[in-house]
């Protein structure tokens, strides 16, 4: 697996998937293995994706100073992978957590950035969040499955701050559009206790100024795309209209029957959409 030193030393790992131009993928969790993208969903086929390891993630090292695993702080690693790859623009997918992440990037390093998507995305960067209301009638659509009640007061614990590995295992079924063999066999991809401490340091005492990153992000000429899954409890497509806006040039695709992590859901439609944002 190829690997960097970053801005202070900490080796930094990814791994090349497929061919064509690059797209860097940023993943989730927060503290989640770039493994569990996989191909996203068959878009290797056409794009030389770029998985990237978090630090304290995967293959990634555990770096010296703790706090640099804030999520603040990962933007100098997203930079100093451009930078490792050569790269004067790069495309930066980003999903979930990761998002928030790309988001923060984006603000820093709008030059940098040709096209940039928002897979079923954190949006607290900008400032945008789910209601209560809009989180109930997601994960209220799966009431009637045997695996809800176990699966919802897992959600409420996590909810509360509860990042265990327990919690999150429990929560799973929330998070597909069906909870079938496809879904099982991937819920638990990129999971490792290893991973803790950077996915209770991704956000610990991160402080995000929202009218600031808002205003920096005026100055992102490139496409951006804001894609989610009709189902997810985390992100709704009312969400995403409402980011829309905040972006120079931004649309937004809602996959029907799909939750948190569409590609899973349905491959072919996703590695469609996306790969024709792409060009």
């Amino acid at each position: 697996m190829p690997h960097f030193a970053s801005y202070d030393g900490t080796q930094i790992s990814y791994r090349m998937l497929g061919d064509g131009a690059p797209v860097v993928c940023l993943p989730g969790g927060p503290g989640r293995a770039a493994e569990y993208l996989g191909d996203l969903g068959g878009l290797a086929g056409s794009r030389r994706l770029v998985l990237f390891d978090p630090r304290g993630v995967g293959g990634s090292a555990h770096p010296a100073d703790a706090s640099t695993l804030r999520v603040d702080c990962l933007v100098d690693d997203v930079e100093s992978l451009r930078r490792h790859l050569g790269l004067q623009r790069m495309d930066l997918l980003a999903h979930s957590a990761g998002a928030v992440l790309a988001t923060l990037y984006a603000a820093a390093h709008p030059q940098r950035l040709s096209r940039l998507i928002l897979l079923t995305p954190g949006l607290a960067a900008i400032g945008v969040y789910p209601s209560r209301e809009q989180v109930a009638a997601a994960v209220g659509r799966s009431e009637a499955e045997p695996w809800y009640p176990d699966a919802l007061a897992a959600w409420e614990k996590i909810m509360g701050g509860d990042l265990s590995m327990e919690t999150f295992r429990a929560s799973r079924p929330l998070f597909y559009g069906r909870w079938d063999g496809a879904a099982r066999g991937h819920a638990d991809v990129g999971v490792a206790e290893r991973y803790l401490a950077a996915r209770q340091g991704y956000f610990a005492d991160v402080v995000l100024d929202v009218p600031a990153i808002r205003a920096r992000l005026s100055a992102l000429s490139g496409r951006v795309l804001l894609y989610g899954g009709e189902l997810d409890p985390m992100v709704s497509p009312a969400m995403l209209e409402a980011a829309a806006p905040l972006f120079q040039d931004a649309s937004v695709v809602v996959q029907p029957g799909a939750g948190h992590f569409p590609w899973v859901d349905d491959p072919e439609s996703f590695a469609a959409a996306v790969g024709s944002f792409l060009g």
